[in-house]
């Protein structure tokens, strides 16, 4: 797995149900190294940290694989890397085989797998279209967030290299169908519950689906 662009977003203002919203999604690829920092990417807009930046969600992944997919979708917008608000786009990432827990060694940074990308109002607003948060979730492919363990400048051409595989964990994909699934797995529940590689919130908020 290789980066194929690093993306960092100005802040940019929207209008949305009759306000003014302001947004760091229209990220764009740019040509020197970013900074990974312990909980955002230096000089990346962060409007919103309620739901944005942090410790569990400094740094967002995305796989280049998956823009042929949305491309067809929404051929006459403007394309480039950057386009789901990721930070970095790398090539042949799988969320199939990247799990909760796993850490990875990035450029410089080190990097742990922490948890899927959840779609939010302003994807919407971006693509031009509020359903494109249901295709988002159907299509399953979130990409995903990561907690930077060590800080360090990552460029194009740097590998995403395994350092330590997680056990008894979830992988990014079957977490976000986990999250948006009416009928939760309670195996899969409790075994996320306990995962410290995810925010305690979110924690909570999945084990309050297990059955009594």
């Amino acid at each position: 797995m290789k980066i194929v662009s690093t993306n960092i977003a100005q802040l940019k203002t929207m209008q949305w149900g009759g306000k003014s919203v302001s947004t760091g999604i229209f990220k764009k690829p740019v040509s020197d190294p970013i900074y990974l920092d312990k909980e955002s990417v230096r000089c990346d807009e962060v409007s919103d940290r309620k739901v944005h930046g942090g410790e569990f969600k400094a740094c967002y992944l995305f796989s280049e694989n998956h823009y042929t997919y949305w491309k067809h979708l929404y051929p006459n917008l403007s394309w480039s890397f950057g386009m789901f608000g990721e930070n970095i786009t790398i090539k042949d990432l799988n969320e199939k085989h990247i799990y909760v827990g796993d850490i990875y060694k990035i450029g410089e940074a080190l990097v742990q797998v922490t948890q899927p990308r959840e779609p939010c109002f302003k994807f919407g607003i971006k693509f031009g279209n509020p359903q494109v948060l249901n295709e988002f979730i159907e299509h399953g492919y979130s990409g995903t967030y990561v907690r930077v363990l060590e800080k360090g400048y990552v460029k194009v051409g740097d590998s995403l290299t395994l350092v330590e595989q997680t056990t008894n964990s979830i992988s990014t994909y079957d977490l976000f169908h986990l999250i948006f699934a009416k009928e939760k797995d309670q195996d899969l529940l409790k075994s996320v519950i306990g995962n410290e590689s995810l925010p305690i919130g979110k924690r909570e908020k999945l084990r309050a689906y297990l059955n009594s």
